[in-house]
């Protein structure tokens, strides 16, 4: 049984180094560092995210998947900005870029859409880095476009279905809706041979999760993702601020889970009144620190930039 940390020291003084300029990167801009609890009544309610199950005194409770919801009650009671770098859990993940605990870090800039989140992404990935990094921007339709000559906005589900077949062989599609091949021919089509630092934007209206609709192009959601030479890295949003659109996702989802054969999961009233009682115009993205780390410090599994691997 071998006790010793997964990490060499020299990545775990790294990790302390960055974690120093993320503090000092969000101290410069205003936007201060919260802390919210790791265990709720509620979940995620995403038929694609599996919580982790933990109790006490015979109530069900789960650990977070991520602390989106908390920091949005934040929000909503007059915190202005705030990041945190928190521990997130999520079940069945482990492998080289996935390990059922690992750490966001999570951000909400009040008056910010996504476009100026992705700038300040860019700011803030240069500044840990020390270099001045080339980014890309294209649009989740120009990507499919480009990559597997489909336009999603017209392209029917049983010739989707043949685009799987032949892009992702030994897959069985009859089964898939529209988004579920999307995101099978995004993850093992598209993703790895994505080069560099590239955000993908304007998300599907169905693919919304917790994003506004753009006003000027209702068919898509203000959604964004950053991949690094087909890793993902982060999730981002301007954020839905309507308290009735979030309950008919959240119900969405739960629909999803059960006609997957999954658990519904408890829908959080809590977030759903701070919506209610008003959040602010603001974006919110989390970006998996780990990858990001084991980006910026190359390495190729996520165990060499964690202490401990269980």
């Amino acid at each position: 049984m071998d006790w010793r940390p997964s990490a060499t020291f020299t990545v775990i003084k790294q990790r302390a180094r960055i974690y120093r300029q993320v503090r000092a990167f969000f101290d410069a801009r205003a936007c201060f560092e919260v802390d919210t609890p790791l265990l709720s009544p509620t979940t995620n309610t995403d038929a694609n995210i599996e919580s982790i199950k933990a109790s006490n005194l015979g109530q069900t409770l789960y650990l977070q998947t991520s602390p989106e919801f908390a920091m949005k009650r934040l929000l909503a009671a007059g915190s202005g900005s705030i990041y945190q770098i928190s521990h997130a859990f999520r079940e069945g993940e482990k492998g080289r870029r996935h390990n059922p605990e690992f750490t966001l870090l999570e951000w909400y800039r009040v008056g910010f859409d996504y476009q100026q989140l992705m700038d300040e992404i860019e700011c803030l990935i240069d500044d840990i880095s020390g270099e001045s990094n080339q980014y890309q921007r294209i649009s989740y339709r120009q990507l499919v476009l480009d990559h597997i000559s489909v336009d999603i906005d017209t392209i029917e589900l049983l010739a989707l279905r043949q685009k799987v077949d032949q892009h992702v062989p030994g897959t069985c599609s009859s089964e898939l809706d529209v988004d579920q091949c999307l995101d099978l021919m995004i993850s093992l089509a598209i993703a790895p041979k994505i080069k560099g630092y590239v955000f993908v934007y304007d998300y599907p209206i169905s693919q919304a999760s917790l994003a506004r609709v753009n006003a000027s192009e209702p068919t898509v959601a203000e959604r964004f993702e950053l991949f690094h030479n087909g890793l993902e890295l982060a999730n981002g949003f301007s954020e839905l601020c309507d308290s009735s659109q979030q309950r008919q996702r959240f119900e969405g989802d739960n629909n999803r889970r059960l006609d997957a054969g999954l658990e519904p999961y408890p829908v959080d009233e809590l977030l759903l009144s701070a919506l209610d009682s008003g959040l602010p115009e603001c974006a919110g993205v989390a970006i998996g620190l780990d990858r990001l780390m084991m980006v910026l410090l190359e390495k190729n599994s996520i165990d060499q930039v964690l202490s401990f691997v269980e």
